[in-house]
């Protein structure tokens, strides 16, 4: 850490406040900020019960501030300074883990190995949004050099809060190098996203893929129609508290089959439509007046991502429609220039969404282990990598 700054570990996104967090997330002011930096989406999570200590995501953001005069970092979480202090220099969203569910980059088996060889693989520390695998920014400052200062300075905190290890999932590729230079071992893994080429409309983009494709994507649009849905976009002060509490019903009933116990509470949907409902869009799938499915996507920075949806009644290719094409359309509509669909599942690639490659970066405190997970990571970033070539080679669109 440099005579520059401070590093302080503090309890919650509120006790950084609004101004103090977004002037690091955004620092361009733009009207529709990447969604999942902002203050307003880390305070959602938080203050609904969401991300919390009692859930297995206790916050502890490591905030750098310009002070007085230099103090070192305190192991114990506590507060920061005053903006009197000098105004914040850098920020990462950090978490201290009791799990390591919610992460969509998996260290199970580092994590058996670390205690079948005696050791405690928990607490470990977490740079992430929670339940959330979309790729940004993850080292919230103004230049290399104090992103270089956060990785170290959070590097440092591991042996400070006892802990195994320090994870950062679906940083941007530009701040993955740094970490690599800072000593942190790098993954990386794989998702599949749509890439808006100019599309005026949705049969424009249809034209570019293979025949047997694209009759197969208007066969699944055509079944949908066929069985009666029609859909709503939703956004800002159109999406009610009835619209929520319909989608959480989905979400808790799909989410339930799926993953045993959903992560998000009603609240946390209620305090998003209030605080970044301008950045959201309720997809909702409906049969006359009665909704029967929907998906959640926020967007910002020029993307859409796609993030949770669910239903109540199976209709086949509901999934497809609901949650790819009917982003696709709203992309288009908007001149957006991408959608993220969210974490996994080749059978993306078929409509269109292309093999992209994700990033993350870890400190490994035990060093037996941490050679051995470094062989390993060598070993799968080659075949992640040879993967995406075939996978491209496999892709829907017509060949030049």
């Amino acid at each position: 850490m440099t005579a520059k700054s401070i590093g302080r570990l503090v309890t919650s996104a509120a006790e950084i406040g609004a101004a103090r967090w977004n002037a690091l997330a955004n620092p361009g002011g733009l009207a529709e900020p990447h969604p999942f930096t902002t203050f307003e989406f880390f305070h959602a999570l938080e203050a609904s019960g969401s991300a919390t200590a009692r859930t297995g995501w206790q916050p502890c953001h490591l905030l750098l501030d310009a002070p007085p005069g230099l103090r070192s970092l305190e192991s114990e979480l506590q507060p920061p300074p005053p903006p009197s202090g000098g105004g914040p220099l850098g920020l990462m969203p950090l978490y201290l883990k009791s799990h390591s569910y919610g992460e969509y980059v998996f260290d199970h088996a580092w994590a058996d190995a670390l205690e079948r060889a005696g050791g405690d693989y928990y607490p470990k520390l977490q740079c992430a949004v929670p339940f959330t695998p979309v790729t940004g920014p993850r080292l919230l400052a103004a230049d290399d050099d104090m992103r270089t200062t956060l990785l170290k300075t959070a590097a440092g905190t591991v042996q400070q809060l006892k802990a195994s290890s320090l994870h950062i999932t679906f940083p941007t590729e530009e701040e993955w190098k740094l970490a690599g230079q800072a000593g942190y071992l790098l993954r990386t893994g794989q998702q599949f996203h749509w890439e808006n080429r100019g599309y005026q409309s949705f049969d424009q983009f249809l034209g570019e893929l293979s025949s047997s494709r694209r009759k197969n994507l208007r066969k699944e649009r055509a079944s949908v129609r066929e069985a009666g849905i029609e859909f709503d976009w939703l956004t800002g002060s159109d999406i009610t508290e009835a619209h929520w509490d319909r989608f959480f019903d989905f979400y808790m009933d799909t989410g339930g089959r799926k993953w045993g116990t959903p992560y998000l509470t009603r609240e946390f949907f209620s305090r998003l439509g209030a605080s970044l409902g301008q950045q959201t869009l309720l997809i909702m799938a409906r049969r006359g007046r009665e909704y029967i499915a929907g998906a959640l996507n926020l967007f910002g920075d020029g993307v859409l991502f796609g993030r949770n949806w669910g239903t109540n009644e199976y209709v086949p290719f509901l999934h497809f429609e609901t949650c790819y094409y009917q982003a696709i359309d709203f992309a288009i509509a908007r001149g957006l220039k991408r959608v993220e669909a969210g974490a996994q599942g080749e059978h993306k690639l078929l409509r269109g969404y292309m093999p992209v490659p994700t990033y993350s970066a870890h400190i490994i405190a035990h060093p037996g282990l941490a050679r051995a997970v470094d062989q390993f990571l060598a070993a799968e970033r080659e075949a992640v990598q040879e993967n995406l070539a075939d996978l491209a080679a496999h892709g829907p669109f017509r060949k030049a």
